[in-house]
């Protein structure tokens, strides 16, 4: 069972450099790194001295456009998608190698991940539950796609990324996915971190207008208030432990150690979004 992480990005080296060194190190797994460039490759000679990694530069229409991609030039059984800011944490491929093994009915693996800040500092962990569909197309995305996998007999039934989307594809996969009844399950383990660089489209007026289309086309049920799925949504989490205070050690890439993971020590350790309430 191999692993094709498939990695889109745009004029970000420090970041990817990052990222690509947290896959490299995987061990006891076949992996391929397929990174897809969106700008001019400039800055990413370093890519060279790790045999794992397929760079593409070639112009894209966004994210889940250059996702799609790198996914068609894929060949594992198993896909990841890891954001230049992003980073798998030591293990992570053998322990979602040894889970997919074992639930061989599973077709979609979510796990939880831990929110950093630039400087490699943990400050939230997210506890993942198993997404529904009434709150995804109501609400919000649960699920992060860096601590997510899901099995190639996914992307052979036609359930991946849409290039028409630019900021919202990632909850139109997962309703696709809900929707087409995918048997998917969550490890209660730290697979990824999620590094807040100072960029977030999410709050920007493109992602805004496109959850709101997004809701019309998933056809949310009027009769069903968001506040309740919300609530009833943070009652599945609280039950699965998301809201309990944590003392963490994570082994990460920092920008000042780019070539070694660095053992990082935070203790109670929270739950949300930077400046954000309880979600």
């Amino acid at each position: 069972m191999a692993f094709s992480i498939i990695t889109p990005t745009f004029k970000q080296p420090e970041w990817l450099r990052l990222c690509a060194a947290s896959v490299a190190d995987q061990s006891g797994v076949e992996f391929e790194h397929i990174i897809q460039d969106g700008g001019d490759g400039r800055g990413l000679q370093w890519l060279e001295s790790m045999p794992k990694a397929r760079l593409f530069v070639e112009p894209d229409r966004g994210m889940y456009d250059a996702l799609s991609k790198g996914i068609s030039r894929s060949s594992g059984d198993i896909i990841g998608h890891l954001n230049s800011d992003e980073q798998y944490l030591p293990g992570t491929l053998k322990i979602v190698h040894e889970y997919f093994t074992s639930h061989p009915d599973v077709e979609v693996l979510f796990g939880d991940a831990i929110l950093i800040s630039a400087d490699g500092t943990p400050f939230s962990y997210r506890r993942i539950v198993t997404p529904l569909r009434a709150h995804t197309a109501s609400c919000h995305l649960g699920t992060l796609t860096c601590s997510a996998f899901f099995r190639r007999s996914v992307v052979e039934r036609g359930l991946c990324y849409k290039s028409d989307w630019r900021d919202v594809g990632d909850s139109a996969l997962v309703l696709n996915w809900l929707d087409a009844g995918l048997k998917m399950a969550t490890i209660r383990r730290p697979l990824a971190v999620f590094a807040f660089t100072g960029a977030n489209r999410g709050r920007g007026k493109v992602a805004k207008e496109e959850r709101m289309l997004f809701r019309r086309r998933a056809g949310q049920q009027r009769l069903v208030q968001p506040a309740l799925l919300a609530a009833h949504h943070r009652i599945r989490k609280l039950l699965a432990g998301a809201y309990l205070r944590r003392n963490l050690s994570v082994e990460i890439f920092t920008l000042g150690s780019p070539q070694r993971r660095q053992k990082i020590v935070a203790h109670e350790v929270g739950f949300c979004w930077p400046a954000e309430e309880l979600a």
